[in-house]
């Protein structure tokens, strides 16, 4: 028998084009299907999160206008189901400044790079059949910086909320905690001013004691092929810093992609913030993060 050479590779071309094409088809919709579950708030989703900050700051500081800083932050969060429809969450937050300016006796020097303050929260998230989302908890801030500069002085805790709701074009949240100080300080020791991605502060009138509410709101509208449009600012009211300085407050949009490394789902964000509100002082203007948030199998 005689073979057809050229109708045997061109069968075997469009053979292996199909499965290439249904292969392809079968990871992006298992990527969009992973982008939306991690849009969820109580998801059960691990990810890894390292959060890449550029700031430009403003402010009535002499030379405010022409500071920036270059900061990551690395946030894993791995829930841990406690039935179908509730998880608990530990999440650290690990800050490291590459460069971060702070205003003393001599004006502004550049810190370097250095360890920031770490944070945490830990809270336990419940879906309701509405769709609607509760995630109650507490949050911590933690006086860790390795340069006295950068450190805040203020240890704080206190509890937090948030509350979201799932629809069918994304979802739409805000979070919210207060913080008080656990510490006593030296108030004549509060000589700086300085602006931190993880935990804006500007030094307390007195000193000796700080009340902060400080929170998030985000949303997520889900596109075609693992896309969303997403933002999630974080935003300050420092209650007890002096006039002027007390609220700093973000407006953010950005967009989001899921996609695969091998068999490793990536989900690649990259969002710009305006702040509408800054510390008179000083204080962040434009902010653009990046993040890359590898999903990871739980451990258990």
């Amino acid at each position: 028998m005689k073979l057809n050479y050229p109708k045997i590779i061109l069968a075997t071309v469009l053979s292996l084009a199909s499965s290439l094409t249904f292969a392809q088809e079968e990871t992006e919709q298992n990527s969009a299907e992973i982008a939306k579950e991690l849009a969820n708030p109580n998801t059960v989703l691990g990810t890894m999160n390292f959060n890449f900050d550029y700031m430009h700051y403003n402010g009535t500081l002499p030379n405010a206008r022409s500071q920036n800083s270059f900061s990551m932050s690395f946030q894993p969060s791995l829930p841990i189901p406690l039935n179908k429809t509730t998880n608990l969450f530990v999440r650290p937050n690990i800050p490291v400044y590459f460069s971060q300016p702070v205003y003393g006796p001599n004006g502004f020097e550049n810190a370097g790079a250095n360890l920031g303050n770490i944070s945490a929260d830990v809270a336990v998230g419940k879906t309701f059949p509405s769709k609607t989302i509760v995630v109650l908890g507490g949050f911590a801030s933690f006086r860790t910086a390795t340069d006295d500069a950068l450190k805040s002085p203020y240890t704080l805790i206190g509890p937090e909320l948030a509350v979201g709701q799932i629809f069918n074009w994304g979802v739409l949240g805000a979070m919210v905690n207060h913080s008080w100080n656990v510490n006593k300080i030296d108030p004549a020791s509060n000589d700086r001013f300085s602006s931190l991605g993880d935990d804006i502060w500007i030094v307390s009138e007195g000193g000796e004691s700080a009340s902060i509410t400080a929170g998030q709101y985000f949303y997520v509208v889900t596109l075609p092929n693992a896309w969303q449009i997403a933002g999630s600012p974080t935003w300050s009211y420092n209650h007890k810093a002096s006039k002027g300085n007390k609220l700093t407050f973000p407006i953010g949009t950005g967009i989001n992609k899921v996609t695969h490394i091998g068999k490793l789902p990536l989900k690649l964000s990259m969002q710009y913030w305006y702040y509408a509100a800054t510390p008179e002082a000083f204080g962040p203007q434009h902010q653009l993060r990046f993040i890359i948030s590898p999903v990871v199998p739980l451990p258990w």
